[in-house]
Order: structure tokens, then sequence, then C-alpha cells
């Protein structure tokens, strides 16, 4: 299920870009770099497809991914005009879609990634990942240090610092 979770996610995010205009499809592949299982992997190649494509939940219980795994993404996934209290929450309540979450804050707190946003970007996301992570019960240095590249662990340094 991995391949079909790769593909999919591939063939939903294809044209998409993130703010610098790179590829979209290489955020969710390296948040899957950041996990272990299988199952975390999955997750990890489908945290967006529903909150950034025409990919429906139902969907992806027809392509036959494991109740657990939709579940995962049906909670990391935010609704409009949501509170991100209560989408963290939600997201707390799952342990499948906790460890997806504290990847993908992970990857979208990487310096390597925030390299070629304004400062004003880069201070109003760190703000936003730290918020999200003390509302997962951690820190964003914490997570930044569980899922240490060679270049994060200049941020992990910054926001113990702080």
């Amino acid at each position: 299920m991995l391949d079909v979770a790769v593909n999919l996610a591939r063939s939903a995010h294809a044209g998409q870009r993130d703010k610098l205009g790179v590829s979209y499809i290489c955020h969710p592949l390296a948040v899957m770099r950041r996990v272990t299982t299988d199952d975390e992997k999955i997750v990890a190649a489908l945290h967006d497809v529903v909150e950034d494509t025409a990919v429906t939940l139902d969907y992806l219980r027809t392509l036959g991914f494991a109740d657990h795994v939709v579940a995962a993404v049906d909670a990391i996934t935010k609704r409009k005009g949501e509170p991100l209290a209560e989408s963290m929450a939600r997201v707390a309540s799952d342990p499948l879609a906790l460890i997806v979450k504290r990847a993908d804050i992970s990857h979208n707190a990487d310096p390597v990634r925030q390299e070629g946003l304004s400062d004003e970007a880069r201070v109003r996301l760190t703000e936003k990942y730290e918020k999200s992570a003390l509302l997962l019960g951690t820190t964003l240095g914490e997570i930044l240090e569980a899922h240490e590249t060679p270049r994060s662990s200049e941020l992990v340094a910054e926001v113990r610092g702080a």
C-alpha cells in the first residue's frame, strides 16, 4: 500500500508548488523520510491530499487503505476555519496522526526549507509551529531534535536558546 500512497500523492499534488515554488510532492516525501513504519509512511505520503486536493477519505477507503490509516489522515487534515487548538487536539487523539504531524512540523520548520522565505514569514511560521508543538504536548526544539537533519540542528540550538 505504500506504493499506492506515494503514487496517489504524486498524482494528486501534480502541478502544485509550495511557497518557494518547489514541487509540492517534495514535502510529503520529506515527511515520509522522517518516520519509520509503513503505516507512518503511508499517512505521511497522504497527509495533505484530502486537505489540498480533490481526494476524499471515501476514495482512500475504496483504494483499500486500512481504517486506522484513513482515520489518521482524517485526524491530520485541517478543516476550513478551524482553530489551531481544535485541530491539534484531534491530531493528539490519534497516535499515528501525532507521529506524522510531528514529522510534518519538523519538515515545515526546517531552516533548509525556510531559507527562501522572508524574515517576517519565517518568524510567523516558526511561531505557528511552536504553538502547534505546545498543543501537541512537546516543544518545537524537541520535535526538531527528534527528526534532526544536518541543517535543522541550527534551529534546534536557536529554539533552545530562546
